[in-house]
């Protein structure tokens, strides 16, 4: 049973159309949203996502609305793209200029006209900005803004005279990397530079967190590195996007090694650029920049070696003048010392040839002197020896035996010997005595001993 009041679907559908055209269909949007749900279809060149509005508080969605780009609106996302380096994305916040659809079988929806290239790059650059200002707020005891050039602890590090030893954290088939490679080993002056390679993909910004890994990695070898190259090369426009990220920028400022970008950009700066010790514009540039600065160590090691040999020069020619001026001294001195020897010499044999008679005369009256001199002192000498040997025998005669015993003295012997004191002798030993003109023997009747005190004089 059918009700009078109803219609059909597509009726509805209908009216709504109706509606939604004459309310909207001579009016365009410039509406600004954030990008979710895109979806790419690359062989009709069509554009689908969503455009959403987020709460500021809460980050929940308060509005959304499903769109399309394709056509003139397809072309104009592709300079999108080209202007502002940046992939039309999920995320993506934009100023889109949209118009207001209705189709019977998909509904209400928002047809991409254009998009604002420079509402986009204004958002990017205040996202750097942010950016900048946090790394400054934040971390302060290695970064500072000083005269409008950011210091870092990175920058204010100081090459080694020559850069042998280089990490580098690049992707592996990136055509920069291959650049850069191939400039430092054909290099015109023949460098042998170590290369360690700590590849990484740099395509994106969701790949700063593995880049920020691979400069970890690099910390955490403890390898002497003379520096570190980041290098971007190849690739979509958008890969610039990694290297304004926070940590991986924080990371960059406060390094140990000096680091070195090329990130293959000609106008605008990265963060990372300003974080670094050296920036450079492509990763040959890079290169260019390490083959720079062994070649100006080259170059002044041979500039003092010129220093030297000009020095060496001329000290030798000070020395040779001065070995000269010595040398015409040392001739002028030495003549002038045989010239007066000569003389000496002569003065001296003259002396010689002119006094030979005076000299033996003079040495016959010495001998003479002499010997008249030696028969005084000889006959002087026998005298007063034969005077000593005279009264030596006037003593030997005083204390000869016989003249002792003249004087009353008395010689004991016993058993044929002279004996000096009665110690050894007993009483009834039979004693010679021996005075001047009689020998008696006599016994020991008996002994005692005194203290030989009685006839001193």
């Amino acid at each position: 049973m059918s009700n009078p009041s109803s219609i059909r679907l597509s009726e509805l559908t209908s009216k709504v159309q109706q509606v939604i055209s004459t309310s909207f269909g001579a009016v365009k949007y410039w509406v600004i949203a954030d990008v979710t749900n895109y979806t790419y279809k690359t062989e009709r060149n069509f554009h689908y996502f969503d455009l959403v509005e987020k709460d500021t508080r809460s980050a929940g969605i308060v509005a959304r609305f499903s769109a399309r780009a394709w056509g003139n609106a397809a072309l104009n996302i592709t300079n999108f793209e080209r202007a502002t380096g940046q992939n039309f994305k999920n995320d993506l916040h934009v100023l889109i200029q949209v118009e207001v659809l209705f189709n019977s079988v998909y509904g209400l929806q928002l047809n991409v006209v254009d998009i604002d290239t420079n509402f986009t790059l204004g958002h990017l650059e205040q996202q750097r900005k942010a950016t900048l200002e946090r790394l400054l707020r934040e971390n302060p005891a290695f970064i500072s803004l000083a005269e409008g050039i950011y210091q870092t602890r990175n920058s204010k590090l100081t090459f080694g005279p020559v850069i042998q030893r280089i990490a580098v954290i690049s992707s592996e088939t990136s055509a920069g990397y291959q650049d850069f490679r191939h400039t430092l080993e054909n290099n015109a002056f023949g460098y042998k530079i170590i290369i360690d390679n700590y590849f990484a993909l740099v395509q994106g910004e969701a790949n700063a967190k593995a880049f920020l890994a691979r400069l970890i990695t690099v910390f955490e070898s403890g390898i002497p590195y003379d520096a570190v190259i980041l290098i971007r090369g190849g690739g979509a426009q958008t890969d610039f996007l990694l290297f304004d990220q926070y940590e991986l920028n924080r990371a960059i400022a406060k390094f140990p090694i000096p680091v070195i970008t090329g990130i293959g950009h000609q106008k605008n700066e990265t963060i990372a650029d300003l974080m670094a010790h050296t920036s450079t514009k492509t990763p040959t540039k890079a290169a260019e920049f390490i083959i720079a600065h062994n070649r100006n160590f080259e170059e002044t090691l041979k500039a003092i070696q010129q220093t030297l040999i000009i020095k060496a020069a001329q000290l030798m020619a000070i020395h040779k003048d001065k070995l000269n001026t010595l040398n015409q001294q040392t001739i002028h001195a030495a003549k002038k010392m045989l010239t007066l020897e000569a003389h000496g010499l002569l003065s001296l044999s003259q002396r010689f040839l002119s006094q030979p008679q005076l000299i033996l005369s003079g040495k016959k009256r010495d001998l003479e002197n002499f010997r008249v001199n030696l028969a005084g002192y000889s006959k002087l000498y026998l005298q007063h020896q034969q005077r000593e040997i005279e009264h030596i025998r006037s003593l030997m005669r005083l204390m000869s035996p016989e003249n002792i015993l003249s004087k009353g003295f008395a010689l004991l012997k016993v058993n044929g010997e002279i004996i000096k004191d009665m110690t050894h002798i007993e009483t009834g030993t039979i004693i010679e005595v021996i005075l001047a003109d009689t020998e008696i023997e006599t016994k020991v009747l008996t002994k005692k001993y005194r203290h030989g005190k009685e006839y001193e004089l």
